[in-house]
Protein backbone atom coordinates (compact mmCIF):
# COMPACT_ATOMS: atom_id res chain seq x y z
CA UNK A 1 0.00 0.00 0.00
CA UNK A 2 1.29 3.62 -1.44
CA UNK A 3 1.51 6.69 0.86
CA UNK A 4 -1.97 7.80 -0.94
CA UNK A 5 -3.48 4.61 -0.64
CA UNK A 6 -2.59 4.60 3.42
CA UNK A 7 -4.23 8.34 3.79
CA UNK A 8 -7.17 7.33 1.73
CA UNK A 9 -7.67 4.01 3.84
CA UNK A 10 -7.39 7.00 7.29
CA UNK A 11 -9.58 8.69 6.39
CA UNK A 12 -12.63 5.76 5.53
CA UNK A 13 -11.83 4.42 8.66
CA UNK A 14 -12.76 7.38 10.41
CA UNK A 15 -8.83 8.46 11.39
CA UNK A 16 -9.81 11.82 9.01
CA UNK A 17 -7.57 14.62 10.65
CA UNK A 18 -4.57 11.93 10.23
CA UNK A 19 -5.29 11.34 7.03
CA UNK A 20 -6.05 14.96 5.50
CA UNK A 21 -2.70 15.64 7.63
CA UNK A 22 -1.17 12.62 5.01
CA UNK A 23 -2.51 14.14 2.21
CA UNK A 24 -1.24 17.52 3.44
CA UNK A 25 2.44 15.94 3.70
CA UNK A 26 2.47 14.18 0.31
CA UNK A 27 1.21 17.46 -1.14
CA UNK A 28 4.71 19.63 -0.48
CA UNK A 29 6.74 16.99 -1.78
CA UNK A 30 5.15 15.39 -4.65
CA UNK A 31 5.65 15.59 -8.48
CA UNK A 32 3.15 17.03 -11.02
CA UNK A 33 1.23 13.90 -11.62
CA UNK A 34 0.63 12.46 -8.26
CA UNK A 35 -0.15 16.31 -7.28
CA UNK A 36 -3.39 15.92 -9.74
CA UNK A 37 -4.13 12.37 -8.44
CA UNK A 38 -4.63 14.27 -5.11
CA UNK A 39 -6.25 16.78 -6.28
CA UNK A 40 -8.79 14.52 -7.48
CA UNK A 41 -9.28 12.99 -3.80
CA UNK A 42 -9.63 16.14 -2.75
CA UNK A 43 -12.79 16.38 -4.89
CA UNK A 44 -14.01 13.07 -3.82
CA UNK A 45 -13.62 13.84 -0.82
CA UNK A 46 -15.67 17.04 -0.87
CA UNK A 47 -12.42 19.28 -0.35
CA UNK A 48 -13.14 21.49 -3.13
CA UNK A 49 -10.87 24.59 -2.12
CA UNK A 50 -7.81 21.86 -1.39
CA UNK A 51 -8.29 20.19 -5.28
CA UNK A 52 -8.88 23.91 -6.59
CA UNK A 53 -5.53 25.44 -5.31
CA UNK A 54 -3.26 22.49 -6.35
CA UNK A 55 -5.17 22.83 -9.96
CA UNK A 56 -4.25 26.21 -10.13
CA UNK A 57 -0.73 25.58 -9.70
CA UNK A 58 -0.26 23.20 -12.05
CA UNK A 59 -2.38 25.53 -14.40
CA UNK A 60 0.52 28.19 -14.36
CA UNK A 61 2.97 25.16 -14.63
CA UNK A 62 1.09 24.04 -17.82
CA UNK A 63 -0.94 26.93 -19.30
CA UNK A 64 -1.59 24.64 -22.83
CA UNK A 65 -3.00 21.44 -21.25
CA UNK A 66 -7.37 21.00 -21.62
CA UNK A 67 -7.04 18.58 -18.74
CA UNK A 68 -6.29 21.08 -16.13
CA UNK A 69 -9.00 23.89 -17.48
CA UNK A 70 -12.10 20.99 -17.86
CA UNK A 71 -10.69 19.79 -14.19
CA UNK A 72 -10.68 23.09 -12.53
CA UNK A 73 -14.22 23.72 -14.43
CA UNK A 74 -15.77 20.60 -12.48
CA UNK A 75 -14.25 22.76 -9.28
CA UNK A 76 -15.97 25.37 -10.08
CA UNK A 77 -19.18 24.00 -11.04
CA UNK A 78 -19.03 22.71 -7.31
CA UNK A 79 -18.33 25.65 -5.88
CA UNK A 80 -21.67 27.26 -7.68
CA UNK A 81 -19.39 29.35 -9.96
CA UNK A 82 -20.81 28.13 -13.50
CA UNK A 83 -20.05 31.05 -15.19
CA UNK A 84 -16.32 30.96 -14.51
CA UNK A 85 -16.72 27.29 -15.51
CA UNK A 86 -18.23 28.21 -18.97
CA UNK A 87 -15.50 31.03 -19.61
CA UNK A 88 -12.38 28.60 -18.69
CA UNK A 89 -13.95 25.35 -20.90
CA UNK A 90 -13.95 27.97 -23.77
CA UNK A 91 -10.62 28.37 -23.26
CA UNK A 92 -10.03 24.74 -24.21
CA UNK A 93 -8.40 24.58 -27.97
CA UNK A 94 -10.18 22.14 -30.40
CA UNK A 95 -7.44 20.27 -31.18
CA UNK A 96 -6.88 19.36 -27.39
CA UNK A 97 -8.27 15.90 -25.91
CA UNK A 98 -9.94 17.53 -23.57
CA UNK A 99 -12.59 19.37 -26.36
CA UNK A 100 -14.71 16.98 -26.08
CA UNK A 101 -15.36 16.65 -22.98
CA UNK A 102 -15.05 20.62 -22.00
CA UNK A 103 -18.49 20.42 -24.46
CA UNK A 104 -20.40 18.11 -22.87
CA UNK A 105 -19.64 19.84 -19.80
CA UNK A 106 -20.64 23.20 -21.39
CA UNK A 107 -23.85 21.61 -22.76
CA UNK A 108 -24.40 20.50 -19.07
CA UNK A 109 -23.93 24.18 -17.74
CA UNK A 110 -26.14 25.93 -21.33
CA UNK A 111 -28.82 23.62 -20.42
CA UNK A 112 -29.02 24.84 -16.14
CA UNK A 113 -29.31 28.29 -17.70
CA UNK A 114 -31.91 27.63 -19.99
CA UNK A 115 -30.05 27.41 -22.59
CA UNK A 116 -30.98 24.57 -24.78
CA UNK A 117 -30.01 25.70 -27.93
CA UNK A 118 -26.46 26.37 -27.04
CA UNK A 119 -25.91 23.32 -24.98
CA UNK A 120 -27.45 21.28 -28.32
CA UNK A 121 -24.65 22.85 -30.68
CA UNK A 122 -22.21 21.85 -27.98
CA UNK A 123 -23.41 18.37 -28.32
CA UNK A 124 -23.56 18.26 -31.70
CA UNK A 125 -19.89 19.47 -32.30
CA UNK A 126 -18.66 16.94 -29.50
CA UNK A 127 -20.49 14.09 -31.32
CA UNK A 128 -19.18 14.74 -34.67
CA UNK A 129 -15.34 15.11 -32.99
CA UNK A 130 -16.09 11.90 -31.49
CA UNK A 131 -18.93 10.12 -33.41
CA UNK A 132 -18.31 6.61 -31.69
CA UNK A 133 -17.85 8.09 -28.06
CA UNK A 134 -20.89 6.60 -25.84
CA UNK A 135 -20.79 8.94 -23.62
CA UNK A 136 -21.88 11.84 -26.51
CA UNK A 137 -24.98 9.57 -28.00
CA UNK A 138 -26.28 9.45 -24.27
CA UNK A 139 -26.25 12.80 -23.73
CA UNK A 140 -27.69 13.66 -26.77
CA UNK A 141 -30.35 11.58 -26.16
CA UNK A 142 -30.82 12.35 -22.86
CA UNK A 143 -30.75 16.10 -23.63
CA UNK A 144 -33.60 15.28 -26.40
CA UNK A 145 -35.67 13.24 -23.96
CA UNK A 146 -35.52 15.71 -20.98
CA UNK A 147 -36.98 17.98 -23.67
CA UNK A 148 -39.80 16.30 -24.65
CA UNK A 149 -38.28 15.46 -28.23
CA UNK A 150 -38.73 11.39 -27.73
CA UNK A 151 -38.96 10.50 -31.53
CA UNK A 152 -34.63 12.62 -32.20
CA UNK A 153 -33.43 11.30 -28.59
CA UNK A 154 -34.51 7.67 -29.60
CA UNK A 155 -31.53 7.12 -32.46
CA UNK A 156 -28.71 8.30 -29.89
CA UNK A 157 -30.11 6.30 -27.11
CA UNK A 158 -29.73 3.27 -29.61
CA UNK A 159 -26.77 3.81 -30.55
CA UNK A 160 -25.45 4.11 -26.96
CA UNK A 161 -27.27 0.63 -26.27
CA UNK A 162 -25.80 -0.72 -29.26
CA UNK A 163 -22.41 -0.25 -29.02
CA UNK A 164 -22.38 -2.75 -26.16
CA UNK A 165 -20.28 -0.23 -23.51
CA UNK A 166 -21.66 0.91 -20.09
CA UNK A 167 -21.96 4.47 -18.55
CA UNK A 168 -21.85 4.26 -14.56
CA UNK A 169 -25.14 5.18 -12.59
CA UNK A 170 -26.73 5.10 -16.31
CA UNK A 171 -29.22 2.49 -17.11
CA UNK A 172 -29.43 2.99 -21.27
CA UNK A 173 -31.89 0.15 -22.14
CA UNK A 174 -34.44 1.70 -19.52
CA UNK A 175 -33.90 5.51 -20.80
CA UNK A 176 -34.28 4.32 -24.54
CA UNK A 177 -37.86 2.24 -23.39
CA UNK A 178 -38.53 5.38 -21.82
CA UNK A 179 -38.35 7.61 -25.01
CA UNK A 180 -39.92 4.30 -27.12
CA UNK A 181 -43.23 4.08 -24.82
CA UNK A 182 -43.27 8.20 -24.75
CA UNK A 183 -43.68 8.42 -28.11
CA UNK A 184 -46.16 5.57 -28.57
CA UNK A 185 -44.09 3.06 -29.98
CA UNK A 186 -45.07 0.63 -27.21
CA UNK A 187 -44.10 -2.81 -28.63
CA UNK A 188 -40.61 -1.36 -28.74
CA UNK A 189 -40.63 0.15 -25.05
CA UNK A 190 -42.05 -3.47 -23.61
CA UNK A 191 -38.70 -5.46 -25.01
CA UNK A 192 -36.73 -2.66 -23.61
CA UNK A 193 -37.96 -2.52 -20.18
CA UNK A 194 -38.16 -6.24 -19.95
CA UNK A 195 -34.35 -6.20 -20.62
CA UNK A 196 -33.61 -3.07 -19.29
CA UNK A 197 -35.33 -4.50 -15.39
CA UNK A 198 -33.82 -7.38 -15.70
CA UNK A 199 -30.32 -5.48 -15.22
CA UNK A 200 -31.37 -2.86 -12.80
CA UNK A 201 -35.41 -2.99 -10.78
CA UNK A 202 -35.78 0.42 -10.49
CA UNK A 203 -39.45 2.25 -9.41
CA UNK A 204 -39.33 4.74 -12.43
CA UNK A 205 -38.79 2.07 -14.87
CA UNK A 206 -41.42 -0.51 -13.36
CA UNK A 207 -44.08 2.32 -13.50
CA UNK A 208 -43.40 3.32 -16.79
CA UNK A 209 -43.00 -1.04 -17.85
CA UNK A 210 -46.52 -1.17 -16.20
CA UNK A 211 -48.35 1.99 -17.62
CA UNK A 212 -46.89 1.11 -21.31
CA UNK A 213 -48.25 -2.31 -21.11
CA UNK A 214 -51.76 -0.51 -20.10
CA UNK A 215 -51.30 1.36 -23.31
CA UNK A 216 -51.53 -1.52 -25.25
CA UNK A 217 -54.51 -2.91 -23.44
CA UNK A 218 -52.05 -5.71 -22.00
CA UNK A 219 -53.62 -5.38 -18.44
CA UNK A 220 -52.26 -8.70 -17.19
CA UNK A 221 -48.93 -7.80 -17.68
CA UNK A 222 -49.54 -3.86 -16.43
CA UNK A 223 -51.08 -5.92 -13.24
CA UNK A 224 -48.03 -7.97 -13.20
CA UNK A 225 -45.80 -4.81 -12.91
CA UNK A 226 -47.48 -2.40 -11.15
CA UNK A 227 -48.00 -4.82 -7.70
CA UNK A 228 -44.38 -5.60 -8.29
CA UNK A 229 -43.60 -1.77 -8.19
CA UNK A 230 -46.54 -1.46 -5.10
CA UNK A 231 -43.87 -3.91 -2.99
CA UNK A 232 -41.07 -2.44 -4.24
CA UNK A 233 -41.87 1.09 -3.29
CA UNK A 234 -45.89 1.40 -1.97
CA UNK A 235 -45.31 4.87 -1.42
CA UNK A 236 -45.05 5.25 -5.42
CA UNK A 237 -48.52 7.27 -5.20
CA UNK A 238 -48.65 7.17 -9.30
CA UNK A 239 -49.10 3.66 -9.54
CA UNK A 240 -52.73 3.41 -7.73
CA UNK A 241 -54.47 4.91 -10.51
CA UNK A 242 -53.25 2.90 -13.05
CA UNK A 243 -53.25 -0.46 -11.11
CA UNK A 244 -56.64 0.14 -9.78
CA UNK A 245 -57.89 1.28 -13.60
CA UNK A 246 -56.12 -2.27 -15.06
CA UNK A 247 -58.34 -4.21 -11.91
CA UNK A 248 -61.39 -2.67 -13.37
CA UNK A 249 -60.21 -3.15 -17.01
CA UNK A 250 -60.25 -7.08 -15.88
CA UNK A 251 -63.37 -6.92 -14.06
CA UNK A 252 -61.55 -6.89 -10.62
CA UNK A 253 -63.98 -4.07 -9.00
CA UNK A 254 -62.98 -5.22 -5.08
CA UNK A 255 -59.39 -5.06 -5.96
CA UNK A 256 -59.87 -2.26 -7.86
CA UNK A 257 -61.85 -0.14 -5.05
CA UNK A 258 -59.25 -1.35 -2.09
CA UNK A 259 -56.14 -0.28 -4.24
CA UNK A 260 -57.50 3.51 -4.59
CA UNK A 261 -58.46 3.26 -0.93
CA UNK A 262 -54.73 1.88 -0.25
CA UNK A 263 -53.46 5.39 -2.75
CA UNK A 264 -55.80 7.71 -0.30
CA UNK A 265 -53.11 6.62 2.62
CA UNK A 266 -50.52 7.10 0.50
CA UNK A 267 -51.25 10.16 -0.85
CA UNK A 268 -54.31 11.85 0.94
CA UNK A 269 -54.79 14.91 -1.24
CA UNK A 270 -54.64 12.83 -5.03
CA UNK A 271 -58.52 13.83 -6.13
CA UNK A 272 -57.90 11.61 -8.92
CA UNK A 273 -58.32 8.77 -6.25
CA UNK A 274 -61.19 9.53 -4.96
CA UNK A 275 -62.90 10.66 -8.16
CA UNK A 276 -62.31 7.03 -9.70
CA UNK A 277 -63.24 5.28 -6.36
CA UNK A 278 -66.42 7.38 -6.61
CA UNK A 279 -67.08 6.34 -10.34
CA UNK A 280 -66.00 2.98 -9.19
CA UNK A 281 -69.09 2.74 -6.05
CA UNK A 282 -71.59 4.07 -8.44
CA UNK A 283 -70.36 1.27 -10.89
CA UNK A 284 -70.19 -1.52 -7.92
CA UNK A 285 -73.93 -0.57 -7.09
CA UNK A 286 -72.60 1.49 -4.04
CA UNK A 287 -74.25 4.55 -4.28
CA UNK A 288 -73.75 5.93 -0.72
CA UNK A 289 -69.85 5.03 -0.97
CA UNK A 290 -69.63 6.73 -4.44
CA UNK A 291 -71.16 10.38 -3.24
CA UNK A 292 -69.14 9.96 0.15
CA UNK A 293 -66.29 9.60 -2.17
CA UNK A 294 -66.97 12.89 -4.05
CA UNK A 295 -68.41 15.16 -1.33
CA UNK A 296 -64.74 14.51 -0.25
CA UNK A 297 -63.09 16.25 -3.38
CA UNK A 298 -65.53 18.86 -3.51
CA UNK A 299 -64.59 19.88 -0.05
CA UNK A 300 -61.47 19.99 -0.43
CA UNK A 301 -61.44 21.49 -3.72
CA UNK A 302 -64.39 22.95 -5.46
CA UNK A 303 -63.17 23.47 -8.45
CA UNK A 304 -62.67 19.87 -9.23
CA UNK A 305 -65.06 20.03 -12.17
CA UNK A 306 -65.23 16.26 -13.26
CA UNK A 307 -66.28 15.66 -9.53
CA UNK A 308 -68.88 18.27 -9.70
CA UNK A 309 -69.99 16.76 -13.08
CA UNK A 310 -69.88 13.23 -11.54
CA UNK A 311 -72.08 13.64 -8.41
CA UNK A 312 -74.72 15.79 -10.59
CA UNK A 313 -75.37 13.41 -13.11
CA UNK A 314 -75.96 10.71 -10.61
CA UNK A 315 -78.42 13.09 -8.90
CA UNK A 316 -79.79 14.07 -12.24
CA UNK A 317 -79.99 10.28 -13.05
CA UNK A 318 -81.64 9.17 -10.19
CA UNK A 319 -83.58 11.78 -10.18
CA UNK A 320 -82.71 13.61 -6.52
CA UNK A 321 -83.51 17.17 -7.55
CA UNK A 322 -82.90 18.61 -4.51
CA UNK A 323 -80.11 17.44 -3.88
CA UNK A 324 -78.79 18.69 -7.28
CA UNK A 325 -80.54 21.72 -6.67
CA UNK A 326 -78.27 22.06 -3.68
CA UNK A 327 -75.56 21.10 -5.24
CA UNK A 328 -75.42 23.42 -7.99
CA UNK A 329 -76.64 26.08 -5.17
CA UNK A 330 -73.29 25.41 -3.12
CA UNK A 331 -71.25 25.75 -6.29
CA UNK A 332 -72.68 29.29 -6.76
CA UNK A 333 -71.86 29.89 -3.64
CA UNK A 334 -68.13 29.06 -4.03
CA UNK A 335 -68.22 31.32 -7.52
CA UNK A 336 -67.64 28.27 -9.53
CA UNK A 337 -69.11 29.38 -13.00
CA UNK A 338 -69.58 26.30 -15.51
CA UNK A 339 -72.64 26.52 -18.09
CA UNK A 340 -73.34 22.65 -17.57
CA UNK A 341 -73.89 23.64 -14.12
CA UNK A 342 -76.60 26.25 -15.28
CA UNK A 343 -78.15 23.41 -17.08
CA UNK A 344 -78.55 21.37 -13.96
CA UNK A 345 -79.73 24.01 -11.99
CA UNK A 346 -82.56 24.32 -15.07
CA UNK A 347 -83.50 20.98 -14.67
CA UNK A 348 -83.77 21.14 -10.82
CA UNK A 349 -85.69 24.19 -10.66
CA UNK A 350 -88.09 22.67 -13.58
CA UNK A 351 -88.74 19.37 -11.44
CA UNK A 352 -89.57 21.91 -9.00
CA UNK A 353 -92.01 23.45 -10.50
CA UNK A 354 -90.43 26.90 -10.51
CA UNK A 355 -90.98 27.33 -14.53
CA UNK A 356 -90.00 31.24 -14.50
CA UNK A 357 -86.39 29.99 -12.78
CA UNK A 358 -85.99 27.25 -14.71
CA UNK A 359 -86.95 29.75 -18.36
CA UNK A 360 -84.32 32.20 -17.21
CA UNK A 361 -81.15 29.06 -16.95
CA UNK A 362 -82.46 27.75 -19.87
CA UNK A 363 -81.92 31.25 -21.69
CA UNK A 364 -78.65 31.87 -20.33
CA UNK A 365 -77.29 28.72 -21.83
CA UNK A 366 -79.41 28.60 -25.03
CA UNK A 367 -76.57 29.34 -27.59
CA UNK A 368 -74.15 27.61 -25.87
CA UNK A 369 -75.66 24.08 -26.37
CA UNK A 370 -77.32 25.43 -29.84
CA UNK A 371 -76.21 21.98 -31.44
CA UNK A 372 -76.87 19.88 -28.11
CA UNK A 373 -79.36 17.14 -28.95
CA UNK A 374 -80.20 16.25 -25.40
CA UNK A 375 -80.41 20.01 -24.13
CA UNK A 376 -82.85 20.75 -27.05
CA UNK A 377 -84.77 17.77 -26.44
CA UNK A 378 -84.99 18.63 -23.18
CA UNK A 379 -85.38 22.38 -22.94
CA UNK A 380 -88.30 22.06 -25.90
CA UNK A 381 -90.32 19.61 -23.82
CA UNK A 382 -89.78 22.74 -20.85
CA UNK A 383 -90.89 25.59 -23.58
CA UNK A 384 -94.38 22.85 -24.28
CA UNK A 385 -94.94 22.85 -20.58
CA UNK A 386 -94.30 26.58 -20.29
CA UNK A 387 -96.44 27.42 -23.02
CA UNK A 388 -94.46 28.33 -25.38
CA UNK A 389 -95.63 25.97 -28.30
CA UNK A 390 -93.44 27.85 -31.40
CA UNK A 391 -90.22 27.64 -29.49
CA UNK A 392 -90.83 24.63 -28.37
CA UNK A 393 -91.49 23.19 -32.47
CA UNK A 394 -88.24 25.26 -33.05
CA UNK A 395 -85.97 22.97 -30.99
CA UNK A 396 -87.66 19.80 -31.73
CA UNK A 397 -86.85 21.21 -35.84
CA UNK A 398 -82.90 21.46 -34.77
CA UNK A 399 -83.15 18.00 -33.26
CA UNK A 400 -84.82 16.69 -36.13
CA UNK A 401 -82.51 18.13 -38.51
CA UNK A 402 -79.19 16.53 -36.71
CA UNK A 403 -81.11 13.01 -36.16
CA UNK A 404 -83.54 12.61 -38.96
CA UNK A 405 -84.27 9.30 -37.85
CA UNK A 406 -85.48 10.38 -34.64
CA UNK A 407 -89.64 9.17 -34.78
CA UNK A 408 -90.37 10.14 -31.92
CA UNK A 409 -89.54 13.64 -32.62
CA UNK A 410 -91.33 13.13 -35.71
CA UNK A 411 -94.28 12.36 -33.75
CA UNK A 412 -93.89 15.36 -31.06
CA UNK A 413 -93.59 17.63 -34.54
CA UNK A 414 -96.43 16.32 -35.89
CA UNK A 415 -98.92 17.15 -32.85
CA UNK A 416 -97.64 20.48 -32.92
CA UNK A 417 -98.29 20.98 -36.15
Amino acid sequence: MNAIEKAIQDIETGNVEQGLSELARLEKRADHQVKFDIAEIYQELGHIEKAKNIVDELLLLYPDEGSLYSFAAELLIDMDKEDEAIELLLEINEDDPAFVQAQVLLADLYQMQSLDEVAEQKLILAQEKAPNEVIISYGLGEFYLERGDYIKSIPHLKKAVHSGESIPNVHLKLLLAEAYSASGQFEDALEFYREGLKENLEPNALFGYGFTAYQTGDMILAIEQLESLLTLDPDYSSLYTYLAKAYEAEGRLDDAIETLQKGMKVDEYNESLYVHAGKLSFKRQMPTEGEEFLRKVIALNPSNVEAVHTLAAYFKHTQSFEELKELMEHMRDYGEEDTMYTWYEATAVKEEDDYDKAFERYKEIEKTYAEDVDFLEEYGYFLLEYGLRDEARQKFSKVLKLYPERADIIEVLQNLN
